[in-house]
């Protein structure tokens, strides 16, 4: 029989497993012919899920979990649970239960009709606030703009993967990562099915605005080079008001002589200069610094823990 994975990277997440454990149950006895694997990845957490995930491997070995050194953070947790799924599918899951496992069975049916990524796209996003819903959907309308990859807007990680899908995304092993626009780049076969996002299950969300918006320059400087091609473009065409400026000035000069006057006009210049120029150099060193971490070469993650077994991480 074939085996599908299910991947679900946990952080901080005692208040729902047993839910999404009773759920998840449920959803695989009611599928015939297949093989199931139910693999957590215990991002760092600080509280009992690493101990409550154990208690259900021992009485259910359709469980499997990795626990890493420390907390790396979802994208990295993903891509260390890729790496140790078994599975010829694997459904990545969100440990809340706002991605509702009852759309597993959908999703088998189509990769048996050929499909290599199946990805849920939200219809509608219940417990999120409309500046959430709006800073959003201008996101993927930005990121969609800058690059010539095709972006799945309103989709997040929640999704059947093939084999071969899960396999390429391995080869992937970038430090800074953005797994949505990983999906796209890898291309293969996909088919959408929509649903409507509940709210959080239990606990609270690990997403505050500030990690939202570090994970959106995450995807935009992994994408597209555009943000310093508008630099470029910023930097020639003040360049050119500059000079056009600078010729009316001495023009002025050598009609009407030399007066002490502009002070204000001078400082909006001065002030405007100074912040194309700093935003300009702030563009480029968020690109030198993912350079800087990409040489540096080192492992995406270190195992703590797999299956009751120490990992050495050699």
């Amino acid at each position: 029989m074939k085996m599908v994975t299910i991947l679900i990277p946990a952080y901080n997440e005692e208040e729902v497993l047993e839910k999404l454990y009773d759920r998840l149950t449920e959803v695989i006895a009611s599928i015939k012919n297949y093989e199931f694997e139910i693999l957590f990845v215990n991002d760092g957490s600080k509280d009992d899920t690493i101990n409550i995930i154990k208690n259900y491997r021992e009485r259910d070995k359709r469980i499997s979990y990795v626990s890493l050194s420390r907390n790396f953070g979802k994208e990295t947790a993903m891509i260390a649970g890729l790496d140790y799924a078994k599975g010829d599918a694997v459904v990545i899951i969100d440990a809340d239960l706002q991605d509702p496992p009852e759309l597993i069975p959908e999703m088998i049916k189509y990769w048996e009709d050929g499909y290599d990524d199946i990805y849920a796209k939200r219809r509608d996003r219940d417990g999120e606030t409309w500046f959430k819903k709006w800073s959003s959907k201008t996101f993927y309308r930005i990121l969609q703009g800058m690059t010539k990859i095709p972006i799945q807007k309103d989709t997040g990680d929640f999704r059947l993967l093939d084999r071969r899908c899960v396999e390429a995304l391995k080869k992937l092993r970038e430090t800074q990562r953005y797994t949505k626009g990983m999906f796209s780049w890898i291309g293969y076969n996909k088919k959408e099915i929509l649903f409507d996002r509940d709210p959080r299950a239990a606990g609270k969300t690990k997403w505050n605005y500030f990690k939202l918006m570090d994970l959106a320059i995450e995807g935009i400087t992994s994408f597209t080079t555009f943000p310093l091609r508008v630099s470029s473009f910023l930097g020639i065409g003040i360049s050119f008001l500059a000079f056009i400026y600078m010729i009316i000035i001495i023009v002025k000069t050598l009609i009407y002589g030399e007066v002490v006057q502009g002070y204000p006009s001078l400082m909006v210049v001065l002030l405007f200069l100074g912040g194309a120029q700093l935003i300009s150099i702030g563009i480029i060193g968020e690109y030198i610094g993912r350079i800087f971490n990409e040489t540096k070469k080192r492992p995406l993650y270190f195992i703590d823990e797999y299956n009751n077994e120490k990992e050495k991480n050699s």
